[in-house]
């Protein structure tokens, strides 16, 4: 059985250095998960939670400078979680969710190097509601609009765990399911803007097509 492979980073944003230990690439499995499968992982998208993708790392710009004060802030689909590490430096009230339970190791390693207090995770899976996990006054979250049938279950998910008042801020490369997804989110009582990031050339390789989608409500 091939051993994981992994790499050790480190991102800057501004005068904060983030430490993340990710897998090393895309191509990579542990094929213990087919002992204990999960229903909707496989060894094709295992490793998808397990990289920084161009939207998270813009989201985690965003909220380097992103106003915190009094909210309690939820990420989903948080895969290496980078935003929550960096609000977590910052002191937020921050909790993480994710479908694949392999998160919780890394995020967990993650939060250690960073010298930073516990992040509060919860495996979640958008169809089934958890009332365990609360209501949030800020939701974040990064290229989660990739298939359309998930669609109808986020909207419902992100809608049962919001305060009468509240921003959800999604990154969205620009997968073209936004414009359906955010006719449900109106629907379902949200304001609805978007806009394209800032400044991304001076921290991504490769420029960036897509939107920051922001919903609000209260």
């Amino acid at each position: 059985m091939p051993k994981l492979r992994y790499i050790y980073q480190t991102i800057e944003f501004d005068n904060i250095d983030i430490h993340v230990k990710t897998l090393k690439d895309k191509q990579q499995y542990d094929e213990k998960c087919d002992l204990n499968p999960t229903a909707g992982i496989s060894s094709a998208n295992w490793s998808l939670f397990g990289v920084i993708w161009p939207s998270a790392r813009i989201l985690a710009t965003l909220m380097n400078n992103y106003n915190i004060k009094d909210k309690r802030i939820l990420e989903v689909g948080c895969g290496i979680a980078l935003s929550s590490l960096v609000l977590n430096h910052r002191n937020a009230n921050i909790t993480t969710t994710d479908f694949n339970p392999e998160v919780k190791k890394f995020l967990n390693e993650n939060t250690r190097i960073n010298y930073g207090k516990v992040i509060p995770f919860e495996c979640a899976n958008w169809a089934n509601s958890d009332d365990t996990l609360g209501k949030f006054d800020l939701i974040i979250a990064s290229d989660i609009l990739y298939e359309q049938f998930h669609l109808e279950d986020l909207s419902r998910f992100l809608n049962e765990h919001t305060n009468e008042t509240c921003e959800i801020i999604i990154v969205d490369p620009g997968r073209g399911n936004h414009a359906k997804f955010s006719k449900m989110m109106v629907v379902l009582g949200y304001e609805h803007s978007q806009s394209e990031p800032l400044d991304t050339q001076e921290y991504l390789d490769e420029p960036f097509n897509g939107q920051v989608i922001c919903y609000r409500k209260g």
